[in-house]
């Protein structure tokens, strides 16, 4: 049987179907936040099956292989490939209402040209074709990311990471240039990987005392700088000279994830002291830790605002919730979860800390909590500068938002309370190679909001203006406030 992925999926009037077929279907994709591994592409890897390709760090699915009941050892665990792959198709038909019900048969359409629900009747055949396809040089990671049309993309990386497949990357992309007489800007596509593979600076455990790492990783980091940290303010020298090599390096954002720390109070003595605590391994009180983070993140954006770093900020997540599962298999793994809203207090503190000393950076804001839309789209209002279209600015539906429901949330209200016009649009915070499609989805999704709109009457039918504004969000936007 033929999935329901048709041409005009998604899209339920006329105008909706016009600018996604004549205007966001063909747009490349900036995707500015990922989870993609680095080296991976560099190595170019090629995947045995589509097991790899799709179960491998997805805790995505994993948590829905849970929701299942299905056993670790079929999720995580030392199944073979293939018995992991057949239990994900086994709880393919009873997953309709989550996305990832539509993203793998959106991932097996447009990479794999199958054109079939995903059942375990076809299971073996669908095996056998993305194999043949994996196991091809159109199935490499590069050509898998090129595919997709993408120019750019951002990996997470940690301050004390070297960065040396980025800066290899970067290397061969210049030579490849160099060969064919092209510009560093060119668009055009060439035989060799064209993509630009940029880091991002996320300094989450320096953010992250509690973290049982901590101390280790302050150690790590002083080895990488060749100086000792035993203070703040040697913590702060070290992530300085960390993010100067990053920008070096091409990099042109940094990251953070948060759960819902009061940022009211900063006391710089407490700050001090309470680092060199948790360096002693000693827990610190919720005040304490709130303020330590309200410091440090004030002295991060001032920071980036320097070296003209975007400060991306993921606020409300609760992590490691399960501690057995924690224990036995470690962070990422599917036991993170929804936390609890951020006081509106706490957000606007930190943004008015920065723009009291002009040191407030270009800001995206992301919230685990859509009840918290709002509060974030209003807040970023409060800051706009000349010279920037909506420089600080509400984030696209994250992680658990990340449905059809919470993207259009999320998009409305910036509509009703900005500027949709200036939003950088989607992401894929992904693992895969694969993910790519969360694009479309999310571009579908874009133009049957706008498109509803102009067949309602509440905008006009001027799909030069309307394409211009899906174009921009699509994409143009987001080259354009971050960089090439």
């Amino acid at each position: 049987m033929k999935t329901f992925i048709t041409p005009d999926f998604l899209l339920n009037s006329e105008p909706a179907r016009i600018l996604y077929h004549e205007y966001a279907c063909d747009m490349p994709i900036y995707d500015f936040h990922c989870h993609l591994d680095p080296q991976e592409i560099l190595d170019n890897r090629q995947f045995d099956n589509l097991a790899q390709a799709w179960l491998e760090g997805d805790h995505y699915k994993w948590r829905l292989l849970r929701a299942h009941g299905v056993a670790e050892k079929y999720i995580t665990g030392n199944a073979s490939d293939e018995e992991k792959f057949r239990k994900f198709v086994k709880i393919m038909p009873t997953s309709i209402g989550n996305p990832i019900y539509h993203w793998s048969h959106l991932e097996l359409l447009r990479f794999f040209d199958i054109d079939e629900l995903l059942t375990p009747e076809n299971a073996e055949t669908i095996w056998q074709k993305s194999k043949a396809v994996l196991q091809s040089e159109e199935g490499r990671y590069q050509c898998l990311i090129k595919s997709s049309r993408v120019t750019a993309l951002c990996t997470t990386d940690d301050p004390a990471d070297d960065l040396a497949a980025h800066r290899a990357l970067a290397a061969e992309r210049k030579l490849a240039l160099q060969a064919e007489n092209l510009t560093a800007d060119a668009p055009v596509v060439y035989e060799s990987f064209p993509v630009k593979v940029l880091p991002t600076f996320r300094p989450e455990t320096a953010l992250h005392p509690e973290q049982r790492n901590f101390a280790a990783w302050v150690k790590k980091l002083a080895g990488v700088v060749n100086q000792p940290i035993n203070t703040l303010d040697d913590l702060k020298a070290a992530l300085t000279e960390r993010a100067l090599f990053f920008k070096e390096s091409g990099c042109r954002l940094a990251d953070q994830s948060l759960g819902s720390p009061d940022l009211t109070r900063r006391d710089e003595a407490e700050a001090a002291s309470s680092f060199k605590r948790a360096l002693a391994g000693e827990t610190l009180t919720t005040a304490e830790y709130d303020n330590y983070q309200a410091c440090l993140l004030q002295f991060l954006g001032t920071l980036y605002a320097r070296l003209d770093f975007t400060m991306q900020l993921h606020f409300g997540v609760l992590r490691n919730v399960n501690t057995k599962l924690f224990l036995s298999k470690g962070a990422d793994i599917g036991c993170d979860t929804v936390g609890n809203p951020l006081n509106a207090r706490s957000l606007t503190a930190l943004l008015d800390g920065m723009a009291q000393a002009d040191q407030l950076p270009r800001t995206i804001l992301y919230t685990l909590i859509p009840s918290d839309y709002d509060k974030f789209a209003t807040a970023a209002g409060c800051f706009q500068t000349e010279g920037c279209r909506n420089k600080i600015q509400l984030g696209a539906a994250w992680w658990y938002s990340d449905t059809l429901d919470g993207m259009s949330q999320q998009m409305k209200t910036l509509a009703n309370t900005g500027l949709l016009a200036g939003f950088v649009g989607m992401l894929t915070d992904s693992r895969s190679a694969l993910s790519y499609t969360r694009h479309e989805y999310f571009r579908r999704l874009l133009c049957d909001i706008i498109g509803g709109w102009a067949a309602r009457g509440l905008v006009p039918t001027d799909y030069k203006l309307l394409g211009r504004v899906v174009e921009d969000i699509c994409y143009n936007n987001a080259a354009e406030y971050i960089g090439m």
